[in-house]
Parts: C-alpha cells; structure tokens; sequence
C-alpha cells in the first residue's frame, strides 16, 4: 500500500513497546534522531498519522517516546514495524555531497559510456552497508568507486561496474 503523501520518504520506524503505559520505541533514521520529532504527523502507508507527544529518552539507538492515542502496552506492540514518513518536501535541502536515498529512485543507471542498466528501484542497507537496487534485479554497493556520479539535474547516476568473479559477463 503506498503511503498517502506525493513524495514520502521514510523517516522512522516503530521498533517495539517500551514498558506498561504505552511508549514505543521509535527507530529513526533522520541524520539528528530527534529531528523526526518537529516534522509533525507522521504517515503511515495504510493512512494512519501519529503524532509524537513527547521524547522520554533513548534505549540502545532507538527514541522512547508517547504517540498521542496510545496508552498502554497492548497498542504500543500492534505499531511495531511501521514505517513512518514525511512528504520530501518537509525535508532540508540535502548537504554538499550528499543526497536523499527517495531522490534516486527512478533515477537510470547508466555506464560511462552511455550503456543502460535500468533505473534505480530502491536503496537497501541489510547491515553490511548500502546497496542500490536497479529494476534489472541487481544490487550494487552504493559507494563512490561503483556510483561516482549522482546527476540528479539529468536524472541519472552513473554506475562503474564492479570487477566479477572470473567466468561471470557484465550485462
């Protein structure tokens, strides 16, 4: 289900109950973590907004927080693992050098030499560091020595492909 707002770009994730009265841990994924705090109401993709009430502190990497209309356990752990989101157009401009993962989707992916090998459906972290995902299937590590340009003006990132394994062909 897509998320109701034109641009959504995924800015935290309920991680859990915390405790007996309702806080839920909230995962962000905001540069600041407490930044997710002043976008507002967040959305969820099947149309829900929360509201964060208030930050009671912070476990092992994730917000304790109160989200308005929740108050006790039971409700706290039917929100864990939504994602959570703004509308891009809520965010900051991106830093020198920098770039938001939702601007490179759709994106197309192309060689140096002009040669295309889709465009970009997502970009993925499974813990070992950013993938970008092309709609070929392939996942590719999202470095600068395999994405060294990001044309975002020409709506395009120029991927430099990776040495194979020996016996494998380039597409």
């Amino acid at each position: 289900m897509p998320f109701p707002l034109p641009k959504p770009v995924i800015v935290a994730r309920f991680a859990g109950a915390h405790g007996v009265q309702g806080q839920v841990r909230l995962r962000s994924f905001t540069a600041d973590p407490t930044a997710v705090l002043g976008y507002g109401a967040l959305a969820a993709a099947d149309g829900r907004r929360f509201s964060i009430k208030k930050l009671l502190g912070e476990v092992r990497g994730n917000l304790i927080v109160a989200v308005d209309g929740v108050a006790d356990r039971t409700t706290a752990e039917q929100l864990n693992g939504i994602d959570l989101a703004v509308d891009r157009s809520q965010l900051p401009p991106a830093e020198e050098d920098e770039v938001y993962h939702a601007d490179l989707i759709g994106l197309a992916a192309v060689t140096r030499d002009g040669v295309a090998l889709g465009a970009v459906t997502a970009v993925q972290d499974f813990g070992a560091g950013p993938l970008i995902e092309l709609s070929t299937g392939q996942l590719l590590p999202f470095t600068l020595a395999v994405v060294p340009e990001i044309d975002l003006a020409n709506g395009q990132v120029i991927i430099e492909l990776p040495d194979l394994v020996e016996g494998e062909e380039r597409p």
